[in-house]
């Protein structure tokens, strides 16, 4: 039996929002967050339903989509239950680099266009691989991947963001505390010999000015200290044909 073609799409999920798009899909969408914000010629005109932590539910309700697509971590579990009982709902919640490969393919075969999802497919198989060989080029580098500053908080081994510095070659000082999103002040970060301090964009919107802060109080100690683009570290999809390649650089460069 050949799938029905989802005309109607709501989207949660920036990096998903971003994905459909890239892979033609765009005209499809009826419905997305206030979050959603890349590509933005192409998300100009399509209706707002809130946040990602809270969607207007009656409002998707009435779009009448054909998929929503949401993600297990950025959307509340109450929200997915409810558009469960009532629409197609798809979700995926990757956290590995592996995991978010195969769910690019699973949304570009739900949509009818994995012809146009596959070079994609194949940049992000090239950046790992870029990723790889370079990892073997030196020692792991001790990371403290920041996301928040008041209280600091970093990422577990338990989180799409550490597989992607795994495959860069660094070493997550947090990777072993049991909270996917742990509090860890910097005293603590240098205790675990932390060389590299990424300051992450989003969600806490880190900047060059911080940086600076940071790096003229000593906060991190002698550790280096780089403003990122945190969508190169946590969004799935297509964004991992290019961000993996800047993740690399942002670790790597001196």
């Amino acid at each position: 039996m050949t799938k029905s073609i989802k005309k109607r799409i709501v989207s949660l999920v920036p990096s998903t929002t971003e994905s459909v798009c890239e892979v033609g899909a765009a005209d499809r969408l009826v419905g997305c967050t206030r979050y959603c914000t890349e590509p933005d010629a192409s998300l100009r005109a399509v209706p707002r339903i809130g946040g990602t932590k809270n969607p207007d539910k009656e409002a998707i309700a009435r779009l009448q989509p054909d998929l929503v697509l949401a993600n297990g971590e950025e959307n509340r579990p109450e929200d997915i239950e409810w558009l469960q009982a009532r629409v197609p709902t798809l979700v995926q919640t990757p956290r590995s680099i592996v995991e978010a490969g195969k769910d690019l393919r699973e949304l570009a075969e739900h949509l009818h266009l994995l012809a146009d999802a596959e070079p994609f497919l194949l940049r992000i198989e090239a950046q790992i691989a870029a990723a790889q060989v370079a990892a073997l080029t030196g020692p792991p580098v001790r990371v403290y991947y920041a996301i928040w500053r008041m209280p600091w908080m970093t990422v577990n081994r338990d989180t799409f963001v550490h597989d992607v510095l795994r495959l860069c070659g660094a070493e997550c000082v947090a990777a072993d505390d049991p909270e996917r999103y742990p509090s860890l002040e910097p005293v603590e970060a240098i205790a675990r010999g932390v060389q590299l301090v990424l300051l992450a964009s989003e969600p806490w919107a880190f900047d060059e000015a911080q940086r600076d802060e940071l790096a003229a109080s000593r906060t991190f100690g002698d550790a280096r200290i780089v403003v990122c683009d945190g969508r190169d570290f946590c969004w799935h999809g297509v964004r991992m044909a290019e961000g993996l390649g800047r993740a690399l650089a942002a670790i790597r460069s001196n």
